[in-house]
C-alpha cells in the first residue's frame, strides 16, 4: 500500500500510507493531550449514573443528579426557534423574500433533524463534562434521469441539480437529478471529538469524530476499504467498558478529519496506518470547519481544556457521601434491643412472649408474680440507650445539610432557582434573589444560546449553497415564479397594451371619443406574479451573499423558558405604539395630505423596531402604499350644503330666465329687422315700373 496515491483536482497527490501513519500520530497525540480530562469526565459520568460503587450506591447522596437536574431546564428548556432577518430592515423584496424562504427551510431542518434532542445531549455534556458538540453535513437523494437521446447528441455540461453518473446502456452519459436533500446534525459524544491543541479555539487547524460503522455501512462508504483494514489488522474496536463493547460489537471505529491548513478531508480507521479515503471538503464553509466551536464550560486562557463543574465541589460530596453512609448505620442501630436475666427459668419466658414483635396481646400471665416483684418490675429489664444514637444522627444531619448548602453557594444554585423559599419574604426580596441569585445561570445560558446560534448559521450556509430552488419552495411552501414565466406574463401585459392602444387609435379615426387609458386587466395570479421577486433572482442572491448579506440570530429567550408575561407586554406596547400613532397620524393626514407618505415610512420604520411587528411588515408596506397613492391622487370638489345648493339652483333659475329672455330678445329683433328689409323690398318693387316708363328708350 506504500505506492498507493490519490489526486485531489487541485493535482496535489497524497499518499495514503503516509497520510494513514500522519494522522494516527496527531490522534495519538489528541489523545495523551486530553487523556486527564477523559479519565477526569469517566469517573464523573459513573457516579452520575451510579455506576462507580454498586455494593454501596444506596448509601450515596445523589448530589451531582440534584444539581444536574436543576441546571438542566434552566439553561436549557425548548427547541431553539430560528430567526432570519435583513441586515439592513428596508424595502427590499428580494432580499425580504430570500429570509424568509431560508427561515423556513431552518425551521423544517430543526424539525426533521430533531434538534430538540441533540441540543438536550450535547446540555448533558456540558453540564457534566464541560463540553458539548454536534457535526453538520449535507445528503442528498438522486434518481437517474432516462435522457433518451443518442450518444452523439449526449453533449454539453449537465446545469444545475443534474450530477453525471457515469455511463448508461446506450453509452451516452448517464445523468442524476437530486430528488431530495437535506441538512443532518449529528451528535457527537464528548469521548468522541478530538481538535488539534491549542489555546483559543480561533488557532485549532484540525477536527476530528469517531464514527462507529458497520460492515454493511462501511462497505458502502469505502468499496475498497476493507482489504486495507483486513491487510494491516485494523478496524476492530469493542469499546473500553462493558457497555462500550455491547454497544459497538461487530462495528469499525473510523475518524473523520477536517484539516483546515490542508484544505483537506481524511477519514482513517482506528488502529489502521493506511488512511482509507483523502479528499476535498464536500462543503465550502466560511470557517471551514462542518462543527461550530463547542459549548464549553469553565475554560482557562492556557488551553482549551474544559474543567467539569463537579470538581470543585467533588470534597464536599465526598464529605456528604460518608455522612450519608454513618447516618444510616446508625438508623440501623434504632432498635429497640432488650437484656433481661436468664437466671429465673419461670419469668424469662413471660418476658421473651412479651417483647416478641408479632404478639399485639398486652396482657402477658406471669406464673411466678412473687419472684417478679421481689426484682422490682422494671429492673428485670434493661434497654439500649438508643436516645444517645439518636442525637448522633441528628448531628450528622446537621453537619451534611451544611455540606449541602456549601455546594450550593459553590455552584450557585441559588434557593429561588430550586424554588426553596420563605413565606415571611415579599416579592421584592424574591424578585432581587431571583435576579442575582441566577447570575452565574446566565453565562450557561447564553453559551448554549450562542451554540445553538452557530448550529442554525452553518446550517443556513449549506442550505444557502447547496439547495435546489425547487428544494427551497417545496420545503417553504412558497411558490415563486420563474424569470421565465415572469417575462412572459410581462409580454402579456405588452400585448394587452398595445391592442388597447390600437382601439384608441380606431376610435380617434373614426370620429369617437377616445375611451380613457387603464391598466391591463390580469387574473389575481397572474397579477401576484408580476408583484414578486423570481426564485432566480432568489437563488442569486443566496448564492452570492449566502448568509452574509443577511444575520441569522436567535431570540434571546429561545432556548430557555420563555417569559409569557413578557411576551405579552411586547406585543401590547406594539399595539400600543401602531394605535397611538394611527390616531396622531389620521388628523394630521386630513390637514396635510402631502405628509401621508412621511408618516407611513415613520411607521414602518418604528413597526421594524419590534419583534412582533416583523409578521405585518408586508402588510403594513402595502396598506401604506395604498394610503400614499390616495393621499397624492386628486381629490374630487366638496359637496356643498344645503343652503349652497338652494342658492345654487336659484342662480341657475336666473340665469335660465336671462338666457331665455335674451333670447326672445334676440328673436323679437330678427323680426322686426326681417319686417323691415321686406317692406323696403316691396316698395322698390313698386317704384321701379315708373321709372322705367319716364325714361326713353336707348336707341331713340
Amino acid at each position: 500500500m506504500d505506492d498507493e496515491a490519490t489526486t485531489l483536482p487541485g493535482r496535489e497527490q497524497y499518499d495514503l500510507a503516509k497520510v494513514g501513519a500522519h494522522w494516527q500520530q496527531e490522534l495519538e497525540r489528541g489523545q495523551r493531550y486530553f487523556k486527564s480530562w477523559i479519565d477526569r469526565c469517566t469517573k464523573i459520568e459513573k457516579i452520575y449514573l451510579q455506576q462507580a460503587d454498586q455494593q454501596s450506591a444506596k448509601r450515596r447522596f445523589p448530589m451531582l443528579w440534584a444539581n444536574t437536574s436543576v441546571l438542566q431546564p434552566a439553561v436549557y428548556a425548548r427547541v431553539p426557534q430560528p430567526v432570519v432577518e435583513r441586515r439592513f430592515k428596508d424595502s427590499q423584496p428580494v432580499a425580504r423574500m430570500a429570509s424568509e424562504l431560508v427561515e423556513r427551510n431552518l425551521a423544517f431542518t430543526a424539525d426533521d433533524a430533531d434538534l430538540d434532542s441533540i441540543m438536550r445531549a450535547v446540555r448533558d455534556d456540558f453540564l457534566l463534562c464541560a463540553r458539548g458538540t454536534v457535526w453538520l453535513r449535507y445528503e442528498a437523494d438522486f434518481e437517474p434521469i432516462d435522457m433518451g437521446v443518442e450518444p452523439s447528441d449526449a453533449a454539453g455540461a449537465p446545469g444545475e441539480g443534474f450530477l453525471s453518473g457515469g455511463m448508461g446502456d446506450n453509452g451516452a452519459p448517464a445523468l442524476e437529478q437530486i430528488t431530495d436533500e437535506r441538512v443532518c446534525i449529528d451528535y457527537v459524544h464528548w469521548s468522541d471529538f478530538q481538535h488539534s491543541p491549542a489555546r483559543r479555539w480561533k488557532d485549532v487547524t484540525w477536527v476530528a469524530r469517531r464514527v462507529p460503522m458497520t460492515d454493511e455501512e462501511f462497505d458502502k462508504r469505502f468499496p475498497e476499504g476493507r482489504a486495507s483494514l483486513a491487510a494491516n489488522g485494523a478496524g476492530s474496536n469493542h469499546g473500553t467498558n462493558q457497555t462500550e463493547r455491547a454497544q459497538n460489537e461487530g462495528k469499525t471505529y473510523v475518524w473523520e478529519i477536517w484539516c483546515k491548513s490542508e484544505n483537506y478531508t481524511v477519514w482513517i480507521a482506528e488502529g489502521s496506518p493506511v488512511a482509507l479515503e483523502v479528499s476535498e471538503p464536500p462543503l465550502k464553509l466560511t470557517r471551514f470547519f462542518p462543527c461550530p466551536r463547542p459549548a464549553f464550560g469553565t475554560l482557562s486562557t492556557g488551553s482549551l481544556i474544559p474543567v467539569p463543574d463537579y470538581v470543585y465541589y467533588q470534597g464536599q460530596c465526598d464529605e456528604i457521601d460518608v455522612l450519608t453512609k454513618r447516618i444510616n448505620k446508625l438508623t440501623d442501630q434504632l432498635r429497640l434491643k432488650v437484656f433481661y436475666p436468664s437466671g429465673d427459668g419461670s419469668v424469662s419466658p413471660a418476658i421473651e412472649k412479651a417483647m416478641r414483635p408479632d404478639n399485639d396481646t398486652v396482657m402477658v400471665p406471669i406464673p411466678e408474680w412473687a419472684a417478679f416483684t421481689d426484682k422490682g418490675g422494671s429492673n428485670a429489664i434493661v434497654t439500649l440507650p438508643i436516645d444517645q444514637v439518636q442525637k448522633v444522627i441528628v448531628a450528622c444531619i446537621e453537619v451534611r445539610k451544611q455540606l449541602v448548602e456549601d455546594v450550593y453557594q459553590i455552584t450557585g444554585i441559588s434557593d429561588i432557582v430550586r424554588g426553596d423559599t420563605q413565606a415571611s419574604e415579599t416579592a421584592t426580596a424574591q424578585r432581587i434573589k431571583s435576579q442575582w441569585g441566577s447570575i452565574r445561570i446566565r453565562d450557561r445560558q447564553a453559551e448554549l444560546a450562542r451554540f445553538a446560534r452557530d448550529i442554525v448559521n452553518l446550517a443556513g450556509e449549506i442550505i444557502c449553497d447547496q439547495f435546489q430552488p425547487e428544494t427551497l419552495m417545496l420545503v417553504s411552501g412558497i411558490q415563486l415564479p420563474t424569470a421565465a414565466q415572469k417575462q412572459q406574463v410581462q409580454m402579456q401585459m405588452q400585448q394587452l397594451q398595445m391592442a388597447q392602444q390600437q382601439a384608441a387609435m380606431r376610435a380617434q379615426q373614426m370620429g369617437q371619443p377616445a375611451p380613457p387609458p387603464q391598466a391591463p386587466q390580469l387574473p389575481p395570479e397572474m397579477q401576484k406574479m408580476i408583484e414578486q421577486p423570481t426564485i432566480d433572482e432568489v437563488v442569486q442572491l443566496l448564492r452570492n451573499d449566502s448568509v452574509r448579506g443577511f444575520r441569522i440570530d436567535i431570540e434571546t429567550d429561545s432556548t430557555i423558558e420563555p417569559d409569557e408575561d413578557a411576551e405579552k407586554q411586547r406585543r401590547m406596547e406594539f399595539v400600543q405604539m401602531v394605535g397611538g400613532f394611527m390616531q396622531q397620524a389620521g388628523a394630521i393626514a386630513q390637514q396635510t395630505p402631502m405628509l401621508v407618505p412621511v408618516m407611513v415610512e415613520t411607521l414602518l420604520f418604528a413597526a421594524r423596531g419590534f419583534r412582533a411587528g416583523r409578521q405585518l411588515e408586508n402588510t403594513l408596506e402595502q396598506v401604506g402604499a395604498q394610503l400614499s397613492q390616495s393621499a397624492t391622487a386628486p381629490r374630487p370638489p366638496p359637496e356643498p350644503t344645503p343652503e349652497q345648493m338652494i342658492n345654487l339652483k336659484t342662480a341657475q333659475v336666473k340665469a335660465s330666465a336671462e338666457e331665455k329672455k335674451a333670447q326672445l330678445s334676440v328673436a323679437q329683433a330678427q323680426i322686426e329687422h326681417q319686417t323691415t328689409v321686406e317692406q323696403a323690398r316691396s316698395t322698390m318693387a313698386a317704384q321701379a315700373p315708373q321709372q322705367f316708363q319716364q325714361q326713353p328708350p336707348a336707341y331713340q
